[in-house]
């Protein structure tokens, strides 16, 4: 008899996986994500998926882009030049109340970061009725109307804010506003131990760093953008725990950031739970809530901040973080 011969099977073999060698391996999926600001501990996670591989492992291809002050990055999300934009909670709120069809998928901070900050000896949040504070134009249509309405503040308390703590510090009787991870470092490096008081911990509601992207994105790659979401969230966990592959990166993006700045950031967002405070601890870093984005629609109607006959309801989509579920 003729022995049979596996010469057949095996070249078809051999062909196969010459083929899979001569054939490119499949591209991973190319998001372009814009931060809200230069490099800072507050992109930590981020930076962090990227350092790490995290991104690559999800079959990513990710580029940070970061902010700065001739970056608006709603208006680059719009005009389609980046994927993924990083805004404030009420920018999301205010873009609906225009008719931009983007829509928040994810939240960095559970906790908003926006402080009012007194000299030593302000014990409670009350006892800033009547005093000087110092605000930004844009706080005007922010926490401003938040404090008239909670804590009875007037406006004849405002002061202007050029965005530096000087005023502060040569004068006792002035209050200004700031975030928990940055004004009070330079008022503690210039030798005082300011009073911090963090908004959210008094009910203040919007989210901060919200993930926004276009509608039509979200309908065509919400796959990929769950991968995204997931990955970002792998990475603040593992940021949060060792900061230093991160951090590397975000000094190289922007080589002014001091170690000493970074470490006091993380050291604040640990310390007020802004990351992994809140719903994250059961639903998972960057979660988000219905019941969180009512609540801010509410302050808005409250303060009369909200514009009638506007569904703020599009403002936000759960349909990408609520299959994401990365504790911290």
């Amino acid at each position: 008899m003729k022995r049979p011969t596996l010469r057949g099977p095996i070249a078809a073999l051999a062909f196969l996986l010459l083929a899979a060698a001569v054939l490119p391996a499949r591209a991973n999926d190319r998001i372009v994500f814009a931060t809200d600001w230069l490099a800072q501990a507050e992109h930590g996670g981020f930076y962090q998926a990227l350092a790490e591989g995290t991104y690559r492992k999800h079959g990513l291809d990710v580029t940070i882009r970061m902010g700065g002050p001739q970056m608006n990055g709603l208006q680059l999300l719009a005009a389609g030049q980046i994927d993924v934009a990083m805004a404030d909670g009420l920018q999301a709120l205010s873009a609906v109340e225009q008719n931009v069809p983007v829509v928040a998928i994810a939240a960095t901070f559970q906790k908003n970061p926006t402080v009012l900050i007194s000299h030593p000896g302000t014990t409670r949040i009350e006892q800033l009725k009547g005093r000087p504070i110092a605000i930004g134009a844009a706080s005007n249509n922010t926490f401003w109307p938040w404090l008239r309405a909670q804590f009875g503040f007037t406006d004849d308390q405002k002061r202007p804010y050029g965005f530096s703590v000087q005023p502060f510090l040569a004068d006792r009787t002035l209050s200004q506003q700031g975030f928990a991870t940055s004004e009070p470092f330079s008022i503690e490096k210039a030798g005082i131990k300011p009073s911090v008081f963090l908004l959210a911990d008094f009910g203040y509601p919007p989210y901060a760093e919200a993930l926004v992207v276009r509608r039509d994105t979200l309908d065509k790659r919400e796959a990929v953008l769950e991968r995204f979401v997931r990955a970002s969230a792998e990475g603040w966990k593992s940021y949060l725990a060792n900061p230093a592959p991160g951090n590397a990166l975000i000094r190289k993006d922007n080589p002014q950031m001091s170690d000493e700045l970074l470490a006091y950031g993380l050291a604040r967002m640990k310390e007020h739970q802004i990351v992994d405070g809140g719903d994250a601890k059961k639903d998972g870093l960057l979660t988000m809530t219905d019941t969180r984005w009512k609540a801010t629609v509410d302050f808005l109607k409250l303060t009369r901040l909200a514009k009638p006959g506007v569904d703020y309801s599009r403002a936000w989509s759960l349909t990408v973080v609520r299959h994401v579920k990365v504790l911290p």
